[in-house]
């Protein structure tokens, strides 16, 4: 039975513990929309970066059956928005809060570090200034440009922008969520509960389609614990990626703990891929953290190539997806892995 879903747009914002002069208020340091589908049954997903992207608006004829039919939606009247809100707080902005803490401590360590080691060599050289300078006075050699105690003074003015310098960086790690607000929705109609059934395909054909993509995500989620990780099926979330594979700490670079991975099943003799354009552009905006697995299967052998930044430039407005010759998108992008 097809079913409506609601899909929810959801702002998210983390702050540190910076205040902005004038307004009282915490500083902002990062902002994302993310979006959330409740099916009718209350189940709530993370429908990915741009869900949107794979929809379209209805004709007058398809708005006036839609309306007529939500008459019998009562599950519309229930809470939805508060069971998107707490699926978002439980599910993804802890997801968003790591990712943002993860990647300001790396830099806040750096930063501290340099900070540190600058201000106190300077403190130490005005210390000794003064202390030299102090015993030359004693000894009635008056340095007429510089004195002990304007040299004393600079050690305790330096010593003052250290403790602020790092009172400022430790604002800065108090890194917290904002709470989540619902900027929009919209309530989402599969195609089939229209009767358009074009372009269906046969049951051999989905049967051997989905067998191919199930040995596909086997191979990259034995790759994946392979090299290390730990791989999670997200498919059925469709947010613009099939696995999520969490990166251990002693693996992590510049801060990434996950590893954003869509993944293409074909046959041994495809020559093309196919791609939605919300896998293009979730790849487009965590360009170093996704990946794109190519597996290609015969029978139980399988070839698996990883390739990171795939793609070059976003799809057009009204494109749903592109496809590409298999050949020229592994000239494109960077392979990383091939097995």
């Amino acid at each position: 039975m097809i079913v409506f879903r609601i899909l929810f747009y959801i702002e998210n914002s983390i702050q540190d513990g910076q205040i902005i002069a004038g307004t009282g208020q915490r500083r902002v340091i990062s902002k994302r929309v993310h979006f959330v589908e409740i099916k009718k049954n209350g189940d709530a997903v993370s429908a990915g970066f741009a869900p949107y992207l794979d929809y379209r608006a209805p004709n007058n004829d398809e708005r006036n059956r839609v309306l007529s039919a939500l008459q019998q939606e009562s599950w519309l009247k229930d809470d939805v928005e508060d069971i998107a809100i707490s699926f978002a707080i439980q599910n993804i902005i802890p997801n968003h809060l790591n990712e943002v803490r993860d990647r300001k401590k790396v830099l806040l360590d750096k930063m501290e570090s340099a900070v540190k080691e600058r201000l106190t060599s300077e403190i130490q050289y005005w210390d000794f200034r003064a202390n030299e300078l102090r015993e030359k006075e004693s000894l009635g050699k008056r340095n007429a440009k510089l004195n002990a105690d304007q040299a004393a003074r600079r050690a305790e003015e330096l010593a003052a922008r250290l403790e602020k310098r790092l009172s400022e960086i430790a604002q800065e790690r108090k890194i917290t969520a904002m709470p989540p607000v619902v900027v929009g929705g919209a309530l989402i109609v599969p195609k089939g509960w229209f009767g358009q059934n074009e372009n269906m395909e046969t049951n051999a054909d989905t049967q051997s389609r989905h067998t191919i993509e199930k040995i596909a995500m086997q191979t990259v989620s034995n790759i994946e614990r392979e090299l290390g990780y730990e791989p999670k099926d997200v498919s059925a979330e469709k947010c613009g990626y099939d696995i999520e594979s969490l990166v251990p700490e002693n693996l992590r670079k510049d801060g990434n703990c996950l590893r954003f991975i869509e993944v293409k099943g074909r046959r041994a003799d495809a020559d093309t891929v196919t791609v939605s354009k919300n896998e293009i552009l979730t790849a487009l905006n965590k360009p170093n953290e996704f990946i794109l697995a190519i597996v290609m299967v015969d029978g139980d052998a399988t070839r698996t190539v990883y390739l990171k930044k795939p793609f070059t430039s976003s799809p057009d407005f009204g494109a749903v997806s592109v496809t590409y010759k298999i050949d020229d998108i592994l000239q494109q992008g960077i392979i990383v892995l091939k097995r």
